[in-house]
Parts: structure tokens; C-alpha cells; sequence
């Protein structure tokens, strides 16, 4: 990324103030405001938040405990059913999920209980001297994790309670996928997603092995070969082009990229700085890279979408974060041209206006300019086929680019297992990805144990 865009400035803010502006989102709840907040809730039976929480938490009675002041059992009864529930608290769109579907989220009351926040309360109070969760027995069994991210860990976890050790496989120096790599960095502060990775760790049976690659050091293959099962939490790796020539210009890069970066930057003032910048997408991504982007001082920040508001991926949460950030948001607009100046640098792209016309996108014919010093694609992320290019992972049965399993989780090849981006199941959520990991674990650990009674 950095020898796309090392023709750009630095940020014209000191490294202190970057930090104050990449500051947490949203500031966490004070023992008065919690209080309140838990008193509103109605502890509903069949509560429709719960039925709305990908990762089924018992939210009322995590809420009752709260207002009945035992942080140490409310924090139990999340991270009984979401081991990461301090990161989803943090980056969840409860505002879709559980807050959405809050009895009282209605006219008359104009605002649900603020059930992310709590979550968040609760976790980040409560204070356990040693790990909440205690293993089983061994069962001398040992599964392969692939990915260390929410789907991988969530997994993993799981599988340690049951008894079983588990290795982890990861390609990148850090666990913690998406967590680590890919979330704006106002929105998980502190190097939170490290700490959570050293928590849940702390139950034991667990091995992460950095700089692992299925498709390049390791194999599905042998992995089938030498654990009793194996779990894919691979995500989506692979970025989607816009397909137009000059795309691979100085001054075009993918905001994963960049966000990636981010994250791992010591010092804001050290990064390559697109004074006016365009970001082409519509989903969460876009949205963090374009407020990032203002937040280290760009002067103007425009992202770009085909299709209206409605459709846009990101939520109106999220889009209301980019206008607070003086992001200009363009609806019904394509990407048509990269527009480079003398130097073969970029300098702009021309858009193509577009329409639905009979349930289909089109284009209207006019088309228009908007100038950048830099071009981030946020067009989504897609499935790194070069990881199953093994002759036994080129088996694996597929929808689309996405891997097929079924209602356990299970692939197509017997032992093999798959749950996040990575399948066709969900919404692309860390939330849901947890979940995947989860239930993964208890098919694995089920179809084992009924190995053993067979035997």
C-alpha cells in the first residue's frame, strides 16, 4: 500500500492530536448510566431481542444482572454464548439487531434500551481473578483451526472447553482477523482486539501458530491427515477490482489496505495523507475508510456509490458517522475512468450516472468528474481461491465462491468444517461469525464423541 501512495503528504497534525481524534466512538457507560439504562429494560419472555442477536445471548437476564449489580454474572452469561462479545459490543450494528428489535423501539419511547452498551459495560467491569470457563476432560482429540479471526477463535474456544487441544493456524503475525486487521480504529481502541485474543486464550489447549497459509505452507490435505477435524475460518482475502484500465496507478489501493495499516501505525502523523480523496463503496468499509480518512485531516472526502441510500450495505448509523465527518456522500453514480495527470498519477475519476430502469441499473448517459490525490476501492472482499488449491480443499463443494455446508456447519468433505465469510451462510457480520464458531465447535465435538461411543 504505502509504495502506491508515498507520493502523498503527511498528516499536518501532530501525532497527539491524530490520537485524541481516533479516540473511542462511542465513550463506554458510567455505573449511573448503566444503572439506568438496565432499569429500563422490561426483561421480556420470549424477548425479541434475543431472537434478533445472531449469537442467541440471554440479554434481559445479562441486563437484570447488571441492574441487580453482579457485573461477574452478567459478563458470564454473554460470554457464555459470544466468547467475543467485548469486541461485537463495540463494532455490532445493534441498531439492525438486538436494539432494533426492542419492545421499546416505538413511537411513543423513540429509543430502545441500549443493549451494545451495556454488553460493553458489563465486560469491560467485571473482574475475574482466573478464566470464566473451565475445560473438560481431555479427550485426547486435536483439531486443526484454520484462520485465527472471530470464526477460527470463537471455534477454538469452544473446542477447548469440551477437553479437545486445538491448534490455530494463522497467517498474519496476529490473531484476531477482521478484529485486528480490518475495523476502524476509533471503533476498537486500546489494542482491545489483542486483549480479548490473550483472554479468551486464557482457557488453555489452545496453540497459535503464526505465518501458516493454507494454499501456500500448509494443506488441506494433510491437516485431514493428521487432526481428528478441521474448521475453515478463512474469510474473504481477496479484493474486488473496479475493472477499469489504470486501476494499478499510483494513488489507487484497496481501503483494506489502508485500514490494515492504520491499525498497526505506531504514529497517525507517519501515514500518507490523500488531502482530497474518493472512496468507492457502500458497505461498512467504505464508511470507515472515508471518516478515517477526514479524521487525519483530509480536506475533502467524497465516497461514491452505483445504487441510492436504501441499498447502501452500510447502515443509517453508520452513514450518519460519515456525515458527521464532513463526508460527501454520491449516490447513483458507476466508476468510469481513472483520471491520471502528467506523472501517470492519479488526479481524479470520471463517474457515469446511472438509474434503475425496469428493476435494472443503467446508465443515463451524462457522466461527471470529482478530483483526488487518491482512490480507495471499498467494493467488497472476496474468496482467495488460491487457498484451496490443494488437490483434496479443490473438492470442497462451493456456492458461488463461497464454501457449502450445511445446517452443522459440515462442508462437502467428511470432518471438515467451515463457518464466517467465507460461507455462503449470514451477513457477513462478526457477530455471526462468532456464532458460525460456535455451533461449529459443538457439530465437531458431537460427531466425535458419538465416534468414541462407536468404537
Amino acid at each position: 500500500m504505502t509504495n502506491a501512495l508515498n507520493h502523498l503528504p503527511r498528516p499536518r497534525a501532530g501525532a497527539d492530536q491524530l490520537a485524541e481524534r481516533f479516540s473511542d466512538l462511542a465513550p463506554p457507560l458510567t455505573a449511573r448510566q448503566a444503572a439506568l439504562e438496565s432499569a429500563r429494560c422490561l426483561y421480556c419472555y420470549d424477548a425479541p431481542c434475543v431472537n434478533a442477536c445472531p449469537s442467541e445471548i440471554d440479554i434481559p437476564s445479562f441486563i437484570h444482572r447488571i441492574s441487580d449489580e453482579n457485573l461477574q454474572g452478567a459478563a458470564e452469561r454473554i460470554l457464555s454464548a459470544n466468547i467475543l462479545g467485548g469486541s461485537c459490543a463495540r463494532v455490532c450494528p445493534t441498531e439492525i439487531l438486538c436494539q432494533q428489535a426492542c419492545v421499546r423501539n416505538n413511537a411513543q419511547e423513540c429509543a430502545p434500551v441500549l443493549i451494545g452498551q451495556l454488553q460493553r459495560y458489563a465486560l469491560d467491569n467485571a473482574q475475574f481473578s482466573a478464566h470464566p470457563f473451565k475445560r473438560s476432560a481431555a479427550t485426547g482429540k486435536r483439531i486443526a483451526v484454520v484462520g485465527a479471526g472471530p470464526a477460527g477463535l470463537s471455534c477454538a474456544h469452544r473446542l477447548a472447553m469440551h477437553g479437545h487441544d486445538v491448534v490455530v493456524f494463522e497467517a498474519c503475525d496476529k490473531a484476531g482477523g477482521l478484529n485486528e486487521y480490518g475495523i476502524a480504529r476509533y471503533k476498537l481502541v486500546d489494542d482491545y482486539a489483542q486483549r480479548e485474543v490473550d483472554f479468551l486464550l486464557g482457557i488453555g489447549g489452545i496453540e497459535v501458530r503464526h505465518g501458516q497459509r493454507l494454499g501456500g505452507n500448509l494443506s488441506l490435505g494433510e491437516l485431514r491427515d493428521q487432526y481428528d477435524a478441521v474448521f475453515l475460518g478463512l474469510g474473504l482475502n481477496a479484493v474486488r477490482q473496479l475493472g477499469l484500465p489504470d486501476e494499478e496507478a499510483p494513488g489507487v489501493v484497496a481501503a483494506t489496505e489502508y485500514i490494515r495499516e492504520l491499525r498497526q501505525a505506531d504514529d497517525l502523523s507517519q501515514l500518507p495523507l490523500a488531502d482530497r480523496c474518493l472512496v468507492i463503496g457502500a458497505g461498512n468499509t467504505a464508511i470507515d475508510m472515508a471518516v478515517q480518512m477526514s479524521r487525519l485531516g483530509a480536506r475533502d472526502v467524497n465516497l461514491v456509490y452505483r445504487r441510492g441510500h436504501a441499498d447502501m450495505g452500510a447502515t443509517g448509523h453508520e452513514q450518519d458517522i460519515a456525515k458527521a465527518n464532513q463526508v460527501r456522500l454520491h449516490t447513483w453514480a458507476r466508476p468510469d475512468a481513472v483520471l491520471l495527470d502528467d506523472a501517470g498519477k492519479v488526479r481524479g475519476m470520471r463517474f457515469a450516472r446511472t438509474e434503475l430502469a425496469e428493476g435494472r441499473l443503467r446508465d443515463t448517459g451524462e457522466t461527471f468528474e470529482l478530483a483526488a490525490d487518491a482512490i480507495f476501492k471499498a467494493i467488497g472482499q472476496r474468496f482467495d481461491d488460491a487457498s484451496l488449491g490443494d488437490p483434496v480443499a479443490a473438492q470442497l463443494a462451493r456456492e458461488g465462491e463461497r464454501i457449502r455446508v450445511d445446517e452443522n456447519l459440515q462442508t462437502s468433505l467428511p470432518g471438515v468444517y467451515a463457518g464466517g465469510d467465507c460461507t455462503a451462510l449470514g451477513q457477513d457480520l462478526t457477530v455471526q461469525a462468532v456464532q458460525h464458531g460456535k455451533l461449529a465447535a459443538e457439530a465437531i465435538h458431537a460427531q466425535l464423541m458419538l465416534n468414541v461411543e462407536a468404537a
